[in-house]
């Protein structure tokens, strides 16, 4: 073995101690940006150099010009949107990844990316309680996954209807119907234009947005000849409500329909023993779509797309070319929409090898008492008012009228302490808490109420 310093060993020292440093400046810094996209870019240069720059230099510029501009969602303290934070053990992976370098798209490729899929595929749906046998696509997020599995759907109703999408389009075929809960997530309607399906038709929910199952009904005694696919949810945006699986499952096969479930993430509450009977009878479903960078915490980018039938998935994604080398097994381009991407389902595989079962649950559970405990201190800030039944991690509030929801908001992002995001849920203003990080704490709640109740002072 050569003693020779590989040429990338500075740079990644470099890396290396800027990570730390920025991981050791979460628990104090203010979770908002200090700077805009404009002064970062001032700081990084905007003509390119006319010759090259050392990789060490370039590293050290990046870390330094952009450190203002960084938001620090990693913190135990950013409740906006719904977004994990990365557990230690799929932080290290993710690196190992990007060196080895594995372009995951070929079994007899890489032989050892597939070994680390095909463990993480069969653990996902073993602690899902998804049907075994599922195929697994690891794609880019929720938004992909949605995708995926809808274009799986979408193909096999046709199919069964007498029409052959790849190899005769859209243009002609009988259409697809959709149904989807009126408080479905916008990606769903984003997916469903990129499938060229148009606009879903919306099903009535009740307050806490979960799909009423007497309106889907409904919905299927209205004369249409076209063949249906119906999305449910698990885990409302707002809410964080759960769509009543059993039932509406149960219908929409009654009428022959695809079912798919949205669950970006709320679909991890199947790992928990004390929360599973949020998803109850979710595994009756034709697919499952779920973003593992949130719940999960591992890094971006890596969404998981779930088909029961491995069959539909692969005539909705494969790729023939005699150039690929297939594998009688089957390859991981078979089942997303893409050919080359790295080894995401490596940090899925690192996080429930480092938590186990029992971890995982723990997880989950940990979230969801946080998230309970945000409840339980906006009710005693004087003039809040919480809107949902807090069921799994999300919380909703309104602080009075549009106005002062509002203010509290805009004072919240002024103040720094932690990031809650502004939002119009059942025609309100609100202010949403969505608790997804492991590493938040009691403490970060407890200060995040503080500073709300502080904001709430007019």
């Amino acid at each position: 073995m050569s003693d020779e310093v590989p040429v990338a060993a500075e740079p990644l020292s470099r890396a290396h101690a800027h990570a730390l440093r920025w991981l050791a400046s979460l628990e104090d810094r203010a979770v908002p940006p200090r700077a805009t996209a404009a002064e970062v870019a001032e700081g990084l240069g905007r003509d390119l150099p006319d010759g090259p720059t050392d990789a060490a230099a370039v590293v050290d510029l990046l870390a330094a010009a952009s450190e203002p501009g960084l938001t620090a969602i990693p913190s135990g303290r950013f409740f906006g949107f719904v977004m994990g934070g990365t557990h230690p053990a799929a932080l290290a992976t993710d690196w190992l990844t990007a060196a080895w370098d594995q372009n995951a798209g070929l079994r007899s490729v890489t032989p050892a990316a597939m070994a680390v899929e095909d463990l993480a595929e069969a653990w996902v749906l073993d602690l899902l309680g998804l049907p075994a046998g599922s195929s697994v696509g690891f794609v880019t997020g929720g938004t992909m996954a949605n995708f995926t599995c809808l274009a799986a759907g979408r193909d096999t109703v046709l199919r069964q209807a007498g029409w052959d999408v790849a190899t005769r389009g859209l243009v002609g075929s009988p259409g697809v119907r959709v149904l989807v809960g009126e408080e479905r997530h916008d990606s769903v309607d984003l997916v469903l234009r990129y499938l060229g399906l148009g606009a879903p038709e919306p099903v009535a929910a009740d307050d806490q947005g979960r799909l009423r199952v007497d309106a889907l009904r409904d919905a299927f005694a209205r004369p249409d000849d076209r063949p249906t696919v119906v999305a449910l949810q698990a885990g409302n945006v707002h809410s964080g409500a759960f769509d009543p699986f059993d039932e509406a499952i149960e219908v929409a096969h009654q009428h022959g329909a695809w079912v798919h479930v949205d669950g970006a993430f709320g679909l991890f509450a199947g790992a928990s023993p004390r929360l599973r009977h949020l998803v109850a009878g979710y595994d009756a479903a034709d697919s499952w779509a779920t973003d593992a960078h949130k719940t999960l915490n591992v890094p971006y980018d890596c969404g998981l797309a779930i088909v029961r039938d491995p069959a539909a998935l692969r005539a909705a994604m494969t790729l023939h070319a005699p150039y690929l080398l297939p594998d009688v097994l089957g390859d991981p381009l078979d089942k997303v929409p893409e050919m080359s991407r790295r080894n995401r389902a490596a940090t899925v595989w690192a996080v429930l090898r480092a938590l186990g079962r029992s971890g995982v649950a723990d997880l989950v559970d940990q979230l969801v008492a946080h998230a309970v405990r945000f409840g339980d201190g906006l009710r005693t800030i004087d003039g809040a008012e919480v809107l949902n039944d807090v069921v799994f991690t999300q919380v909703c509030a309104a602080f009075g009228d549009d106005g002062r929801t509002r203010r509290v908001v805009e004072r919240m992002l002024a103040d720094g302490t932690a990031w809650t995001t502004g939002s119009t849920w059942r025609d309100r203003a609100v202010l949403r808490i969505a608790v997804s990080n492991w590493s938040t704490t009691d403490a970060d709640v407890d200060r995040t109420l503080a500073a709300l109740a502080e904001a709430a002072v007019d």
